[in-house]
């Protein structure tokens, strides 16, 4: 029967007598099995012009020989990237792999035991998201069948619970959470929400249109991060020795630009749509950074080091 398929879903199409030659059976058992076919829910067609019967070749996902290395990186990352503690709602992903797995010869599969038990992923800490797998897989959709939705969102830049209608141009993992980003009715724009944050969804009739141009990459402009929260200026920063090498080593915007001093600092060049986020960044590294440009961000890291000072300080 596995013969049978295989030859079904080529493109030619075979007729009873091939197919019986090929599979070394009768054509009694051929035209069975092809009952079989029918009665198990496979779209079997039979071409009346050319008296040939085949299977169209997107029902099934076609054989894969993979290599080891393939199969390696393919269930590794799938189990990886499918555990709720690395990138929430793939848990489909894990249980692919699994079948995947399954699916392999036993030499394979003894194999591929041995060097995934020599292999371990650890990203950073991700949003928690328990429960939310079903606006993730409604989002997706209406995002791929241009739908709109609506969605009850705890809004930290309203401060408030808001309603919005929710055009969805696009679904991102980014750092370490999903967000959507669409037009938003109640704004009047294009906006970015976190889905760890959407505490009600609705399914709407209404379609849309994703503005011709419109990229993640252009409505992102030169953000840090998420925010493109002003125009574009650009930052000088000064990291010293001790932690030089490992700014040095991560390629954290795509516009960056370092420089090496004679002193074993480095000087680190970027532009930013908005400072307040890379703000924070730069604050994480203590007395190691230091803002060279512009006066505005100086102020800003100033200001917020003597908040914190304060904080310490203060009693309690």
């Amino acid at each position: 029967m596995l013969r049978q398929l295989g030859m079904l879903q080529s493109r030619r199409g075979h007729n009873v007598d091939s197919l019986s030659v090929a599979c070394g059976v009768s054509r009694r058992t051929i035209f069975r099995d092809l009952d079989a076919l029918r009665e198990a829910g496979i779209p079997l067609v039979f071409d009346e012009q050319r008296q040939k019967y085949s299977i169209p070749s997107t029902y099934f996902l076609p054989p894969t020989n993979f290599t080891p290395e393939e199969a390696l990186a393919v269930i590794v990352l799938c189990h990886e990237m499918g555990d709720q503690d690395q990138l929430p709602c793939y848990g489909a992903a894990q249980a692919a792999a699994l079948k995947l797995e399954s699916a392999l010869p036993s030499r394979l599969r003894d194999q591929l035991r041995d060097l995934i038990g020599a292999i371990e992923i650890n990203l950073a800490p991700v949003s928690e998201l328990s429960g939310q797998t079903p606006f993730y897989n409604a989002l997706v959709h209406a995002a791929a069948e241009k739908k709109s939705v609506r969605i009850k969102y705890g809004s930290l830049t309203e401060w408030e619970m808001i309603t919005t209608k929710l055009s969805p141009y696009r679904v991102l993992f980014s750092h370490r959470s999903w967000y959507v980003i669409g037009r938003s009715s109640l704004h009047r724009s294009t906006r970015t929400f976190n889905l760890s944050r959407i505490k009600e969804l609705e399914l709407l009739d209404d379609g849309y249109k994703i503005p011709r141009g419109f990229s993640v990459s252009r409505y992102l402009r030169n953000a840090w991060h998420l925010i493109p929260s002003g125009p574009d200026r650009k930052v000088v920063i000064r990291f010293e020795k001790m932690v030089a090498q490992n700014v040095n080593e991560v390629n954290w915007h795509k516009t960056q630009k370092t420089k090496w001093n004679d002193d074993g600092s480095l000087e680190f060049r970027v532009t930013v749509s908005g400072l307040s986020e890379i703000s924070w960044w730069i604050m994480g590294y203590g007395d190691q950074a230091k803002v060279l440009a512009p006066r505005e961000l100086r102020n800003m890291i100033v200001q917020r080091a003597e908040r914190t000072v304060e904080r310490y300080r203060g009693k309690g």
